[in-house]
């Protein structure tokens, strides 16, 4: 049996079945581990994780901790709340945008990457060559936030750094919109999104791309980069202060567990803190070759429960009413029996949104695509819901491809 336990009561003899926090928190090689020492256990309240699955099969049992099953019921009822406000509603047709996002996309890993090659050169970043990109990407998701964001998620592990900065370049201002920020300060969110990672430039690509654990040192290292970020952009006159708050400031953590410099609470400005959670929220969703992404679905689930100690839980709710609690691009599984891929929220319902359908596992085949807009009744497009999240490896099917009806 899996139950959730808070760190404060761990024990030797105890068996870790999930640290229940993001790769770059925890100080181990594996997710899983019988604590057989009490460093162990002081490394886990160190790193800042509060709390944590224990495996009462394999080790010491916390008689009164709720299981995984009562927590994850907890966490579905709240969402459930949360789904019913109102989210953000697309101008255009998700196919209308598709087409425009992918040249978008392509346009901005190169500009990163171009960033990156000048920042490890020590050349000063051109703030006036980022801007279009940032402009461009904001276009995007005024028109349609789930095109751009529904393509960012394809990464592989060349350009994994490049897209990320760009995922949370529009993630950021995709939030932004949905706080109702005005256009000034969605702007320098989103170039700060962009350049936020600039100084991984200086991090050499052995430790960045560690399949392992990393050791005390190489932590050391990586958590050098938002200091370097910060000074790389200095250099830049035309840099703002929101960009440089991003930068310096997006591991900082709610309860003062963050880096570099451990602000917790209202020391750490809104915009860090959005920034903070869409910079976690496109991490764990990618294939890196440490660790198998999560789906949207998942991961959002995941930063809900971190909320009561990492994030600001009122900022984590509107993050996802902003992108969904199912958001574009995810493959979920119908009561029908029938696979489908979400192509666009509710506007008052985010349980409900719609979707695009073409395998029906009763079957156990491809069935004619359509689209169920979920929000409506049996006979007019609806009659179904979702009953969970899938895993488009499990069934052996590229969701993106069903992104758009012929």
């Amino acid at each position: 049996m899996l139950k959730n336990v808070d760190a404060s009561q761990l024990k030797v003899g105890m068996f870790i079945h999930d640290l229940s926090c993001d790769w770059m928190t925890h100080p181990f090689v594996r997710n899983k581990l019988l604590l057989r020492t009490q460093d162990e256990i002081r490394k886990i309240v160190d790193a800042g994780i509060h709390d944590v699955v224990i495996d009462v099969s394999r080790g010491l049992d916390v008689a009164d901790a709720p299981t995984v099953e009562e927590t994850a019921a907890r966490t579905e009822a709240a969402l459930a709340e949360i789904a019913a406000r109102p989210a953000v509603v697309a101008r255009t047709s998700l196919g209308e945008e598709l087409r425009r996002a992918a040249e978008i996309r392509q346009q901005a890993a190169a500009m990163v990457r171009s960033v990156m090659q000048d920042a490890r050169l020590g050349k000063a970043i051109e703030v006036d060559r980022v801007a279009p990109v940032v402009q461009d990407i904001t276009e995007s998701i005024l028109r349609n936030p789930g095109a751009l964001v529904g393509l960012l998620r394809i990464k592989n592990k060349d350009d994994y750094t490049f897209l990320h900065s760009v995922s949370v370049c529009a993630l950021l201002v995709s939030f932004c919109r949905a706080r109702g920020l005005d256009a000034e300060t969605t702007y320098q969110a989103g170039l700060g999104g962009l350049l936020h990672d600039t100084g991984k430039a200086l991090v050499p690509d052995a430790i960045l791309n560690k399949p392992g654990s990393l050791t005390d040192e190489e932590f050391d290292i990586i958590r050098k980069h938002p200091k370097d970020g910060y000074d790389i952009l200095r250099k830049s006159p035309e840099i703002g202060q929101i960009p440089l708050d991003i930068t310096l400031h997006h591991h900082e953590r709610h309860d003062g567990s963050g880096y570099p410099g451990k602000q917790a609470g209202a020391a750490i400005s809104e915009l860090v803190q959005m920034a903070a959670i869409v910079d976690v929220y496109d991490a764990i969703t990618a294939d890196r070759c440490y660790h198998k992404g999560m789906s949207a679905a998942e991961a959002l689930r995941k930063i809900y429960e971190w909320s009561k100690f990492h994030f600001n839980p009122v900022f984590v709710q509107e993050f996802m009413r902003c992108v969904g609690i199912y958001p574009v691009g995810t493959m979920v599984m119908l009561e029908s029996g029938r696979l489908g891929v979400v192509i666009e929220a509710h506007e008052t319902n985010l349980l409900a949104p719609k979707v695009n359908v073409f395998f029906h596992t009763k079957q156990n085949a491809y069935i004619r695509p359509e689209t169920v807009d979920l929000s409506r009744a049996l006979g007019f497009g609806g009659g179904d819901k979702i009953v969970r999240h899938e895993s488009p490896q499990k069934w052996n099917v590229d969701p993106m491809r069903f992104m758009l009806l012929a």
